[in-house]
């Protein structure tokens, strides 16, 4: 049950801040999602001044987004009960503290420590800045605003390697994490001031069997995943693992189909609108991450460029989304979404396709022009998107929803790192002839016949996920025709 007193759209003062609480939401939203992605540009920097091979070096990226995954689900539960601002407020001063140790951080070990709970204050900021923004914007403006969520979810998962770059280069690699302190507390400051207080609550126990299940499937799953590049996905443990993320895979949905309060509302999937839509974010997060993870190597390692230039030409993509991204949302409250996120597909498909060309002595130009199209298709996909999959969900389970559409991106970016860098050591090896987990001096052509494997792989998965899309555009066109007639 729930208890709803009012709504935000009923009470004026709260209306005309709604544009600011946005903005706070949005800062947030960003600096969230821009830490899982701005260490890529670090870790050739941290491979040589740590001493350690790519493979080990990952798990700073990884550990904060399997943290985020673990947990997501629960926090956005724990936003219907408790408060999804309450929640969200919590999450920013955890998501501070994490930030400051992460940039005190001497050690690897410590770095994980201080990312992971950097990952908790993040997830309960993305579990609920949706729902929020969901409850807060009348109908007429919600696809603008969700849509402006999504264009920082994406612009600050992607903006990560060309911003990481700069200041790595200019100020080291400490103050990529150092830089979200004085943001945080100007926006925390702002939030208290502008946030009202919380009108919907679900009356609801926290599924504490569904919350430790999940969390054991994820890290059980990525740590197989990531362990396996390392040691081999033959090795014993390896397999240990992925068995027993199955095995909580399957007790968790067994348990979330038998409580009458459940973590994850499964009934969410029986909309196909939702499912769908959901299926190709985490395609598309899978994908650009493929990207994120290999660009930064490829622009300083076989381009020959400086983090500071690597970080500039990486910034073509964030540039473009930042763009093209908040006109598709509105565009799609006027014509839909479902063509917008067809085109933005197909011209992500070209991109990758086009990355999948590039080798040690293309113009830096080419892979900007490349860079920047992936940029285009990302924006032109991801806000529409968004607001398909946030319009189709009761306002008493607005947590749940937005907690799963920031789950599959987080699942998606670990999966794209994870293909990305299996598909990558597992070509280089084939091509070396012994195991290769890192970047062998003097031999680009073995790294490019890796990274072109990889960019057709995610061409692939791009051209999936629009053939679904198309799918799902023409069986809508003929249900309108249906109806007519």
């Amino acid at each position: 049950m729930s208890s709803i007193s009012a709504t935000y759209q009923e009470d004026a003062a709260i209306q005309k801040k709604r544009w600011m609480i946005l903005i706070v939401l949005n800062l947030f939203t960003f600096m969230s999602t821009l830490d899982g992605s701005i260490v890529n540009i670090a870790l050739p920097v941290l491979v040589k001044e740590l001493s350690l091979p790519i493979a080990q070096v990952e798990w700073v990226t990884t550990g904060y987004l399997m943290a985020i995954c673990s947990v997501i689900l629960f926090f956005g539960k724990l936003g219907d009960i408790a408060g999804k601002i309450r929640i969200f407020k919590l999450g920013t001063v955890i998501f501070i503290i994490g930030s400051l140790l992460c940039g005190l951080s001497a050690n690897l070990p410590f770095l994980i420590g201080s990312r992971i709970i950097q990952a908790i204050g993040a997830s309960m900021t993305m579990a609920n800045s949706q729902g929020i923004v969901t409850d807060i914007f009348p109908s007429n403006e919600r696809g603008k605003a969700l849509g402006l969520i999504g264009t920082f979810v994406s612009l600050g998962s992607i903006a990560g390697p060309s911003l990481g770059g700069i200041i790595v280069s200019t100020l080291g690699w400490e103050y990529i994490f150092w830089v979200n302190v004085p943001i945080g507390l100007i926006a925390i400051a702002l939030g208290w001031k502008v946030l009202p207080k919380d009108l919907i609550h679900v009356k609801s126990k926290i599924d504490v069997p569904g919350s430790l299940l999940f969390a054991v499937f994820i890290v059980a799953l990525f740590a197989g995943l990531l362990l396996g590049q390392q040691l081999g996905y033959g090795d014993s443990r390896i397999v240990s693992s992925l068995i027993a993320a199955a095995a909580a895979f399957i007790a968790f949905i067994i348990v979330e189909l038998r409580r009458t309060q459940p973590l994850l509302q499964l009934s969410l999937f029986k909309n196909p609108l939702f499912s769908l839509s959901i299926l190709c974010a985490f395609l598309v997060f899978v994908a650009n991450f493929c990207f994120n993870i290999i660009a930064p190597f490829y622009a300083q390692n076989m381009l020959n460029l400086s983090p500071f230039y690597a970080g500039f030409l990486l910034m073509l993509f964030p540039i473009c989304m930042v763009i093209i991204a908040p006109l598709s949302g509105a565009l799609s409250d006027k014509i839909g979404s479902e063509f917008l996120t067809f085109a933005g597909l197909i011209v992500m498909v070209i991109a990758q396709f086009g990355l999948a060309r590039l080798h040690d002595g293309s113009p830096v130009v080419l892979a900007g022009v490349w860079i920047a199209m992936l940029g285009i298709g990302s924006g032109l996909f991801m806000s529409p998107n968004n607001s398909l999959i946030m319009s189709t969900v009761p306002r008493t389970q607005l947590g749940s929803a937005g907690s799963v559409n920031s789950l599959v991106r987080n699942v998606g970016m670990v999966v794209g790192i994870t293909i990305a860098t299996s598909i990558l050591f597992n070509v280089m090896s084939s091509r070396a002839g012994y195991r290769v987990t890192g970047l062998i001096p003097g031999r680009p052509d073995i790294f490019l016949t890796g990274m072109h494997a990889v960019f057709l792989t995610s061409s692939v998965i791009c051209l999936v996920s629009a053939l679904l899309t198309g799918w799902r555009m023409l069986s809508i066109r003929r249900a309108k025709r249906a109806i007519k007639a």
